[in-house]
Order: C-alpha cells, then sequence, then structure tokens
C-alpha cells in the first residue's frame, strides 16, 4: 500500500497494481537523464507542463525503480495504463505532486 506521507503513489501498469515513489535516488537518475543541473531545474521542468512520453517513460520508470520495481525504461515503454497516453500523464503528474507538492504539478 502507497504511504503519500513518504511520497510514494499506487498506480495501475502492465495490469498490476504497483507503488511508485521518486527517492533521492530516482531523482539524481532523473537529473541525468533529462539533462537538468539540481533538483530546482528539475522541478522547473516538470511544472512547465510540457512533458515529452520519453520524459513519462523516464519519470514512471524511475518512480518503479525507486519503489524497488527492477524494471527497465524499455519495459515501462510497452506497459499500458488505463486512459492510455492521458493514463501515464495522469500517473507522472501524481508522482511529480507527491515529490515536489501541489506546486509543482
Amino acid at each position: 500500500m502507497a504511504n503519500r506521507h513518504r511520497g510514494e503513489i499506487a498506480a495501475e501498469l502492465g495490469g498490476r497494481q504497483r507503488t511508485l515513489v521518486l527517492t533521492l535516488g530516482a531523482l539524481a537518475e532523473l537529473e541525468t537523464a533529462l539533462g537538468a543541473g539540481d533538483l530546482v531545474a528539475l522541478a522547473e521542468r516538470f511544472g512547465s507542463g510540457r512533458l515529452s512520453a520519453r520524459d513519462l517513460v523516464r519519470i514512471i520508470g524511475a518512480g518503479l525503480r525507486g519503489a524497488g520495481d527492477a524494471v527497465s525504461d524499455d519495459e515501462v515503454a510497452a506497459m499500458t495504463a488505463e486512459g492510455a497516453a492521458a493514463g501515464f500523464v495522469a500517473i507522472a503528474a501524481e508522482l511529480i505532486a507527491a515529490t515536489f507538492g501541489e506546486a509543482a504539478r
């Protein structure tokens, strides 16, 4: 069960209920993958509302790995979510909000 106080969220991905969390390690992974110099730059990028499909894969993948799920970005890209692309956007937005607060959405 996801603990929102620890920044965890629950989401159904690939037909399974999963927990996602952006740990410090997951955030460092995203800084590198997205070319953000620091957490402020990362939060600003998320707050811009302009995320690519590849960004969504990286965010969701980092969140899954942060929660201990040994999944690759290629595996995340092959997953399905309720609501298709909009479902992935909603999952990423909820994960970002749980990590940075509602202002980062």
